[in-house]
């Protein structure tokens, strides 16, 4: 009998479209031989089928009624970039009613989203990280300590999120209080990192079978100042070369600290891991849990580059869940 897989889309973050986005995409790509699909799409509180709006999910079990028959759902894959998908929300719920789902658990989902915690966490096994400090509402904001501590120029950025909203590159002491303020607009933390001149890279990592798996990693060449949310989801703002033009032994090294991360973290399903390569050393900029699956997305080319078909991987992403 087909298994009933919900795919998530949507969500409260700024990243709602992209997560649209991959989901249609998503819904293109899985096995309809093994699979019955359903696109859920999550708004706040409002749950409901993307097809007909009128038929919700009633959340008790996470089943949907059709034609007064109930669709209960054996596996939620989880599309919503930010909250409440990528922050451990959506999967501390799942944990509740035994649902099983294609991300990493709620906790790694919530240390992950804080980009400050998770540069701790790595450090203590030896990953390499950019110089970083938060800044919290509230805080009393000085700039010269800012300066004295990551220099300049240097990245502001909100803690929990992705896709670049409200991150500032800032090249003098007196846009560092605007540049804090933009951030705390999409979230009550603000990471204030030192800028890192170099290759920035990122590396799809997966796990099949019990083996973690490192795919095919890519650069990053952008014509703007750095890889921004316009960057990241306009053709050809950014040109994305995979396999990235790096030597053997920083390719190698770049794998092996992939799966590292993946398995300090206990990571599940498929996340990507951004860097960026200074003098021949590399550094660890941050993990995406719920990476982007749209038609323009890294992680998809990174599959195909690895010869492998985007249907069978997400098959594998899902059994593996189950």
């Amino acid at each position: 009998m087909k298994k009933n897989i919900a795919i998530l889309a949507g969500g409260d973050s700024s990243e709602y479209v992209i997560s649209i986005q991959s989901a249609e995409q998503l819904e293109g790509i899985i096995d309809r031989e093994k699979y019955n699909v359903y696109k859920i799409h999550v708004k706040g509180s409002k749950w409901n089928l993307s097809s007909n709006e009128n038929i919700n999910v009633d959340k008790n079990d996470f089943s949907i009624a059709v034609s007064n028959q109930k669709i209960k759902f054996d596996c939620a894959l989880i599309a919503i970039h930010g909250t409440p998908g990528e922050n451990g929300i959506l999967q501390s719920y799942f944990d509740l009613i035994k649902v099983p789902y294609t991300t990493c658990s709620a906790f790694t989902s919530a240390l992950t989203f804080n980009k400050f915690a998770t540069k701790l966490f790595v450090k203590e096994y030896g990953v390499i990280t950019a110089k970083s400090i938060i800044i919290r509402r509230n805080d009393v904001i000085n700039s010269k300590e800012i300066v004295e501590k990551v220099g300049l120029p240097c990245f502001v950025k909100p803690n929990n999120g992705g896709s670049s909203f409200g991150t500032t590159k800032v090249k003098q002491v007196e846009d560092i209080k605007s540049a804090i303020e933009l951030a705390l607009k999409e979230d009550h933390e603000a990471i204030i990192e030192e800028f890192i001149s170099g290759t920035e890279i990122t590396n799809g990592v997966y796990s099949k079978s019990g083996e973690i798996k490192a795919l095919p990693i890519t650069e990053i060449v952008s014509t703007k100042e750095f890889f921004d949310y316009e960057a990241k989801y306009t053709p050809g703002v950014s040109n994305e070369i995979t396999p990235a033009r790096i030597s053997p032994s920083l390719e190698k090294e770049c794998k092996e600290t992939s799966k590292k991360i993946y398995k300090v973290l206990n990571c599940k399903g498929v996340v990507r891991i951004d860097y960026i390569i200074h003098d021949e050393k590399l550094y660890f900029l941050e993990i995406n849990t719920v990476p982007g699956m749209s038609k323009n997305s890294i992680v998809p080319q990174q599959v195909r580059a690895d010869g492998l078909n985007l249907t069978d991987f997400f098959t594998n992403i899902i059994e593996s869940s189950l």
